[in-house]
C-alpha cells in the first residue's frame, strides 16, 4: 500500500503530515467493512444496515473469493466483516479461511447467536481473526430496549464462551447513546472482567438509526462528559475515529481525525455495491460495484465520486471557526442525514452550531438512507431466537430464515 502524494505547497509538518496524506486517498482502503448478508435474527433500532431480511441478490462464495482475492494484491491489511449477522452465512468460515491464508485479516462484528464453545475454540486458534460483539447496555435492560428481547443475555454468553476458549483481547462494541452513557465505567468493567478491549463507536442517523436519532443521540452535556472519560483513558479504548468531532473540546483523541470517506475507508455491502461510507448507505454516496468490470479495484482507485471526496475540501463557514482544525467539520453521514449541508457544521458540533442548523431543517426533506431489509413480522419484543420462526417453506428467498440450518443443540451446549 503507498500513500498518495500530498498536495503541492501543502505542509507535511510531523505535526500534521498524516492526516494531510490521508485526505488525498491511498492506494488501498485502510479499513474495508463488508457487510456479507443483510440477514439477521435480531432488529436493532439503531441498524445503520435496516438489517432483517437476506437479499438474494448477495454475493456468492465465488464472488466473495474473488474480492478478496482483489483485496489480497491490493495489500489490504484487513477487512471489517459485518451485516446483518454476518456468521448465520453457511459459507462465513469458508470464507474467513480463504481471506485468512491469502493474507488478508478478518475483524467481524457479531451479536454471539453463533458463537458456540466449538466455535469460540476455532476462533481462538487463529492469529488473523479478531472478533467483536456488539452490546448497547451494559445491563439487560438497557442493551435489550435497543437490541432485542434476550440479546444480553445472548452476548454474555458468547463471551463466556470466548474466554472458556482462552481468546483474550477480543472486542466489546458498544454504540453511545444516552441511555448507555452513565454506563461507561460499567462497561469498561465488563472489558477488564472477560480481558477484552472496549470499542466506542458514534450513534449515526444511518438506516433505522435515522428515526431514532433524534431520541437517542447522547446530549451535549453527555458529548463533553464522553470526550473527557476517552481523553482519560488513551488508547486503552478504541473508537475507530468516530468521535474527532469532540476533538473541539480541546486535545484531540488518539486516531486519525479525519474523515476517511472514499480516502481511506469504505463499504462493500452485500449485493457488492460500495459506497463511500459504511453509515452512509445512499444512492449519492455509491462509487459502483465489485461485479462491474475491473472489479473493486477500479472502483475504489477509479470512481469518480471517490476522486470527489479525495479533493481540498472548502469546509464552509467552519473553516472561520477555532476549533476547525481539530474537528475537520465533523461526519459526512452525519450532516447528510440529518439534512445539513455537507460543508456545514457537524449536528453535533460541540461550539453548538449544529444545534441552531438543526433548527432550520425541513425535516420533510431530509435524506432517507437507501434500501430497508427489516423483518416483515414482530422481531423486537420476541426473545433471540436460535431456530426457524415456522415450519414452513419460505415464501421468497430473503424471507428465509437467517439461522436455517443452525443445529439448536450445538448452539445451546456447544
Amino acid at each position: 500500500m503507498t500513500v498518495a502524494p500530498p498536495e503541492p505547497g501543502r505542509a507535511t509538518t510531523p505535526a500534521n503530515r498524516l492526516v494531510d496524506h490521508f485526505q488525498h486517498g491511498l492506494d488501498a482502503p485502510i479499513c474495508l467493512t463488508w457487510e456479507l448478508t443483510y440477514a439477521c435474527n435480531l432488529a436493532c433500532v439503531h441498524c445503520l444496515s435496516s438489517s432483517g431480511r437476506r437479499d438474494p441478490r448477495e454475493l456468492s462464495t465465488a464472488e466473495c473469493k474473488a474480492v478478496i482475492d482483489e483485496l489480497e494484491r491490493m495489500q489490504v491489511f484487513y477487512v471489517n466483516i459485518g451485516g446483518g449477522e454476518p456468521t448465520v452465512r453457511s459459507d462465513f468460515f469458508e470464507l474467513v479461511d480463504y481471506a485468512t491464508a491469502h493474507r488478508v485479516g478478518v475483524k467481524f462484528s457479531t451479536n454471539g447467536v453463533r458463537i458456540t464453545p466449538a466455535v469460540a475454540r476455532r476462533l481462538a486458534a487463529s492469529d488473523y481473526v479478531d472478533v467483536q460483539l456488539s452490546l448497547d447496555g451494559a445491563t439487560a435492560e438497557v442493551n435489550d430496549a435497543v437490541r432485542g428481547a434476550g440479546s444480553y443475555a445472548t452476548a454474555l454468553r458468547a463471551m463466556d464462551h470466548l474466554a472458556d476458549a482462552g481468546f483474550r483481547g477480543f472486542k466489546i462494541s458498544v454504540v453511545a447513546t444516552r441511555h448507555n452513557i452513565p454506563q461507561l465505567d460499567a462497561f469498561q468493567a465488563l472489558a477488564d472482567r472477560y480481558d477484552a478491549q472496549l470499542r466506542l463507536t458514534r450513534l449515526r442517523p444511518s438506516g433505522r438509526g435515522a428515526d431514532v436519532w433524534h431520541e437517542l443521540h447522547p446530549t451535549p452535556a453527555q458529548q463533553r462528559e464522553l470526550y473527557h472519560w476517552l481523553t482519560d483513558r488513551g488508547e486503552r479504548v478504541l473508537t475507530g475515529d468516530s468521535f474527532f468531532h469532540l476533538s473541539a473540546y480541546g486535545d484531540a483523541l488518539p486516531g486519525l481525525n479525519l474523515c476517511g470517506a472514499g480516502r481511506v475507508v469504505c463499504l462493500i455491502d452485500p449485493v457488492g455495491d460500495v459506497y463511500a461510507c459504511p453509515f452512509a448507505i445512499h444512492d449519492a454516496f455509491l462509487a459502483g460495484n465489485v461485479r462491474d468490470a475491473g472489479g473493486f479495484t477500479d472502483v475504489w482507485r477509479q470512481s469518480p465520486l471517490f476522486q470527489e471526496l479525495r479533493q481540498p475540501q472548502t469546509g464552509g463557514a467552519c473553516t472561520r471557526c477555532s476549533a476547525y482544525d481539530a474537528c475537520r467539520g465533523g461526519c459526512m453521514a452525519a450532516k447528510f442525514f440529518t439534512g445539513l449541508p455537507l460543508d456545514g457544521p457537524d449536528p453535533e458540533c460541540v461550539k453548538g452550531h449544529g444545534e441552531s442548523a438543526l433548527a432550520a431543517i425541513d425535516l420533510a426533506a431530509v435524506p432517507r438512507p437507501t434500501g430497508d431489509h427489516s423483518h416483515t413480522g414482530p422481531v423486537r419484543a420476541a426473545p433471540v431466537s436460535l431456530g426457524m420462526p415456522a415450519l414452513r417453506r419460505p415464501d421468497r428467498m430473503c424471507d428465509e430464515s437467517p439461522l436455517a440450518g443452525l443445529d439448536i443443540e450445538e448452539a445451546r451446549h456447544g
